[in-house]
């Protein structure tokens, strides 16, 4: 069985269940465990959503609706996905996942898409607890992307709809990586490394649906890339 390390977050549940329902053993890693530690107990790493990347960290001052991680996570997390790719360990990275990705290989973020992107759409629709599996908008699939092969059977003429909770988003995408998924106002919704066995991450939050199976192929592709590792 593949071991599968989970970024810590607030919200943790789900994606444990995520990993369960496919078959693979998650362990929620401690920050303060050294990163070559760390790597020696997993076969695939999953980065959890949460709050923002420190913007100094890409080279941009704050945005006045900037809101701090958790201590000690941005430096954990960069250090751990960077030790990842290097070491081929597939990468799976939702929501601050993708984020945290893309700065770490020297991508920026836009901060804040309501007062940064003119005519976007709405992006952050936190739902109630009992309607988790609400649709925000559609994103466009890369029909030769990693994600366009694993999402196939699920996509209509290349589209599928999608939850969305963020209000930061992927902007200069980072050298060896390309995108694979936009919204339809251009917003960047998934990047990948065509060069990885499996190095993706996503903007929205597949791990909600581990009930009801929608987004189950993101899941099943990590977890096998994770057993060969």
């Amino acid at each position: 069985m593949a071991v599968i390390g989970i970024t810590p977050c607030r919200k943790i549940e789900d994606y444990r269940q995520a990993i369960l329902h496919v078959g693979g053993e998650p362990v929620v890693l401690d920050v303060s465990t050294p990163v070559d530690e760390v790597l020696k107990g997993i076969d695939g790493l999953l980065l959890t959503g949460g709050n923002d990347v420190e913007p100094a960290r890409y080279g941009e001052p704050a945005h006045a609706t900037t809101v701090a991680a958790e201590p000690g996570r941005d430096e954990f997390e960069i250090g751990i996905v960077t030790a990842a790719r290097a070491r081929e360990v597939p990468i799976f990275a939702i929501c601050r996942g993708v984020q945290v990705l893309n700065v770490a290989f020297g991508g920026t973020l836009v901060q804040d898409i309501p007062s940064q992107l003119t005519g976007a759409l709405e992006h952050s629709l936190p739902c109630p607890p009992n309607q988790a599996f609400t649709f925000a908008h559609e994103v466009w699939i890369e029909k030769d992307s990693l994600l366009g092969t694993l999402m196939r059977e699920r996509l209509t003429d290349d589209t599928c709809e999608v939850n969305s909770r963020h209000h930061q988003a992927v902007k200069d995408v980072a050298s060896g990586f390309k995108v694979a998924a936009t919204a339809p106002d251009g917003v960047i919704e998934a990047i990948e490394d065509p060069a990885a066995l499996f190095c993706l991450g996503v903007q929205w939050h597949p791990e909600n649906f581990f009930r009801t199976g929608e987004f189950r192929p993101l899941f099943e592709g990590f977890l096998e890339a994770s057993q060969k590792k």
